[in-house]
């Protein structure tokens, strides 16, 4: 089990085998930056002084040739071979308040929400407690490396951990989940992670925005809002964003929590109309513009979260940034 330290503090932890220095100091309980935890963001980079890792993908989107030659590696990808020192910038707001833990989970069951969004529900082997808004990664047989999945239900009990996933074209993991994996089979599950998750001590209204597969997250977001004391009052409203209008799902989730058409609303827009479409009285348009459309200035005194394609998420960035809203008032995790 090799030791990693952090150079000129006395700072130190065991990382277990197998396992990579940054999921090994969140779970020591160290604030070791990161976001997207599979190699794509560049978040959790770090300096290597001594020792030997290997990176689990040979050449990871968030490490350039600059990096690599500066002796730079990403902690979320690094499995370390020896003892290591490295260094990095640690930062108290990423340490976990529910430390992730490593754990097999049983399938109990499966519903369709759409054509291709699908909810899976796993039971853990361990109850672990997770914040809304947060995600896992899923290790599945016969697939390579971990995928990142956020979960939709709330995480008081942690017995359960729920997630919607959209299947994704010639996808290898979403291939699996949604055509090989039968109920009552285990599969491994890593987490909880991610920094995007509900701030009730905010006190301010909740934005959710989301498109495809970024409903779960923020399905999880309004339940725990929902039902918050601290948000009591406090107005939340949901843009869900689809290509068409069977795309479109989620306010019937809504419909269930208390509030729903008082302080609780849904908002579904569709970027595209086709045949079909025609008696579509939703709103038109991406959700960024829908929601820039629905909130306009008062979007700078919320809490807004959102998930979705990374396109999406950039253009969030951008309108956010123009109407002013405050960097501490955006939340989402950068996915590739």
């Amino acid at each position: 089990m090799p030791q990693i330290t952090l150079t000129g503090t006395d700072i130190a932890w065991r990382c277990d085998d197998g396992d990579t220095i940054m999921r090994s100091a969140l779970r020591a309980g160290i604030g070791f930056p990161y976001e997207c935890n599979v190699g794509s963001c560049g978040n959790c980079r770090f300096d290597l002084i001594e020792g030997e890792i290997e990176h689990l993908r040979a050449d990871p989107p968030g490490l350039n040739e600059r990096d690599r030659l500066r002796g730079r590696r990403l902690g979320c990808q690094a499995r370390p071979l020896t003892d290591c020192a490295i260094k990095v910038r640690l930062m108290p707001r990423y340490e976990s308040r529910f430390r992730p833990i490593r754990q097999s989970a049983m399938l109990l069951d499966t519903r369709d929400i759409t054509h291709d969004i699908r909810e899976f529900r796993f039971r853990m082997e361990s109850p672990t407690r997770f914040i809304s808004g947060q995600y896992a990664l899923l290790s599945l047989p016969g697939v390579d490396g971990s995928r990142a999945y956020s979960m939709c239900n709330t995480g008081e009990t942690g017995e359960e951990w729920h997630f919607q996933i959209k299947r994704v074209p010639n996808g290898t993991a979403t291939g699996y989940l949604f055509d090989a994996l039968s109920t009552g089979v285990r599969v491994g599950i890593d987490g909880p992670f991610g920094m995007a998750y509900l701030r009730e001590e905010a006190e301010r209204d909740v934005v959710c925005v989301a498109g495809g597969s970024g409903l779960s997250p923020m399905i999880s977001i309004v339940r725990a809002a929902a039902v918050s004391p601290a948000l009591a009052g406090r107005r939340i409203d949901l843009v869900y964003g689809g290509r068409t209008a069977r795309d479109i799902c989620g306010r019937e989730m809504l419909e269930e929590l208390p509030g729903f058409g008082t302080r609780i609303f849904y908002h579904p827009a569709v970027s595209s109309v086709e045949e079909g479409d025609k008696g579509w009285d939703g709103y038109r348009g991406f959700v960024h513009d829908v929601a820039e459309e629905l909130f306009g200035i008062r979007l700078s005194a919320c809490e807004v979260y959102f998930a979705g394609p990374p396109a999406m998420s950039e253009a969030m960035q951008k309108m956010l940034f123009t109407r002013g809203v405050p960097q501490e008032q955006m939340h989402f995790d950068q996915f590739f």
